[in-house]
């Protein structure tokens, strides 16, 4: 079962500087995820580079993940 805290260092590892806050049962999950790599960019652009960064681990271990993805002017 994926916890919070994997699912978190997952996210991290897709972006240079992320601040990500995850909570969930290991089978859905909610994250905050708050990145320089999100400016400029739409919410599909930017749920699409956290798709990215979870590669096959989105398919395979994580069931269902809501995301809030802001800039740091945004949080």
């Amino acid at each position: 079962m994926v916890t919070p805290e994997q699912l978190k260092t997952w996210i991290e590892t897709g972006f240079t500087d992320a601040q990500v806050s995850v909570e969930g049962d290991g089978h859905h999950f909610e994250a905050v995820i708050v990145a320089s790599e999100f400016e400029g960019k739409s919410r599909i652009q930017r749920h699409q580079l956290v798709y990215a960064a979870l590669g096959d681990k989105m398919k395979a271990e994580v069931h269902a993940l809501s995301m809030k993805t802001l800039t740091p002017s945004e949080s």
